[in-house]
């Protein structure tokens, strides 16, 4: 359960503070900015990491979750309590958004700016790189997990920065599901819900030429 409340408190926190980013920019006549929100996404995914990832391993995503799983890197039999731990968080922040800004229509939720074919696609690929990204820096060098933290937020702001204005960037499941259930702005939501998915998952063979499975030693009483 300490790994449930953790992720439900990174994802809480991913989502309070990033599409709070969007709504208090909408509520004050843009004095965040776009490159402001992208920063906020990146540097919250970053702390949330360091904060919570010797805990939970801080997926914050069900896509990165669930990908986790089809690398067996993840156990099964935890996926619902992590999936259910991060819309809980994600919905939650966004209740608490809506009440403290009821003006509000959206509260941040990821809408496509063109066609839904388009942010699809978009979405697939940002996911892809982002779920490689997650792939590499945990595996081999020790002194890559000290540093994993600002390669993934960094990875979440640059992807945002350059791809947010279209399809809003979201590379995460829950992050859309929330704003989207409280604000009612469902008609899109399958977008973020089914391409995160398949660009994670997607990454795994990439990540599998790339680090290809050490052969295991067989022991002297072999034959």
């Amino acid at each position: 359960m300490r790994r449930g409340l953790a992720e439900f408190l990174g994802t809480f926190v991913l989502v309070f503070a990033g599409t709070g980013a969007i709504v208090v920019n909408q509520a004050q006549s843009g004095v965040v900015t776009h490159p402001g929100i992208a920063a906020v996404f990146g540097l919250v995914v970053a702390a949330m990491i360091y904060t919570f990832g010797d805990v939970s391993g801080a997926h914050l995503n069900p896509a990165v979750t669930l990908a986790l799983t089809a690398a067996g890197r993840f156990p099964a039999r935890e996926v619902p309590l992590y999936l259910a731990a991060q819309i809980f968080g994600a919905t939650t922040a966004s209740v608490l958004l809506s009440h403290m800004f009821p003006g509000s229509k959206t509260l941040g939720a990821t809408l496509p700016a063109g066609s839904a074919g388009q942010s699809f696609i978009l979405e697939v690929v940002l996911t892809l790189v982002l779920m490689l990204v997650i792939l590499q820096v945990s595996t081999g060098a020790r002194e890559k997990g000290i540093t994993a933290g600002i390669a993934i937020g960094a990875t979440v702001g640059l992807e945002a920065l350059f791809a947010g204005p279209i399809c809003g960037a979201s590379m995460n499941p829950a992050r859309s599901l929330g704003p989207a259930l409280v604000s009612g702005r469902l008609g899109e939501i399958w977008i973020y819900l089914i391409a995160p998915t398949v660009g994670a998952l997607l990454a795994l063979p990439l990540h599998h030429i790339l680090h290809p499975p050490t052969p295991s030693t067989p022991s002297k009483d072999t034959p």
